[in-house]
């Protein structure tokens, strides 16, 4: 089977992370592929913030877990040591899914160079809040953004969980 089609067919979602920080190398790998993604009107216009520095990413994870509703200490990122926000010009009508773009080739991508990924919500939350908005500039990132997603990194603890049927009927033929 092609290469590419055994990625999609075989990537999951993995919530069980060990601690150990992945090599930059791979990282960039992920994010190189992120860059690549198809965009509206070819204007590449989502940004990704790579988190690999500790604070910043239980920042991150605090106020995901406060936007979830979770008991706080609940880590949302399910221990991953690697966090990338892919966020998008909140005036770019296409914002969502060029975003979404982004994340699903970084998580392919992770796949193939056998590291685990998961696509985390409420970036657009967190970053609506001041304390978002204070966090990209801090960075030295102007403008306003909308956050898409987070896509978390890290070796995965465990078993790596197997391919669930695909449910029927969702294909609809026009010929």
């Amino acid at each position: 089977m092609n290469e590419v089609l055994k990625a999609i067919k075989e990537r999951r979602s993995i919530r069980k992370y060990k601690s150990d920080m992945l090599p930059k190398e791979i990282i960039d790998q992920v994010i190189e592929s992120g860059l690549y993604a198809a965009s509206g009107k070819g204007q590449q216009s989502p940004i990704i913030i790579s988190v690999t520095n500790k604070e910043l990413r239980d920042k991150l994870s605090r106020m995901n877990c406060e936007i979830g509703g979770w008991k706080e200490g609940f880590d949302p990122f399910f221990n991953a040591p690697v966090v990338l926000v892919v966020l998008a010009p909140k005036d770019w009508a296409n914002k969502t899914y060029d975003g979404s773009l982004v994340m699903g080739n970084m998580m392919l991508a992770a796949h193939a160079l056998n590291i685990g990924s998961c696509w985390i919500n409420r970036a657009r939350q967190e970053f609506e809040t001041e304390e978002g908005k204070e966090i990209l500039k801090s960075l030295g990132i102007e403008g306003e953004y909308e956050g898409i997603g987070h896509c978390i990194l890290g070796y995965v603890d465990g078993e790596y969980p197997g391919v669930p049927a695909r449910k029927p009927n969702r294909v609809y033929y026009v010929e």
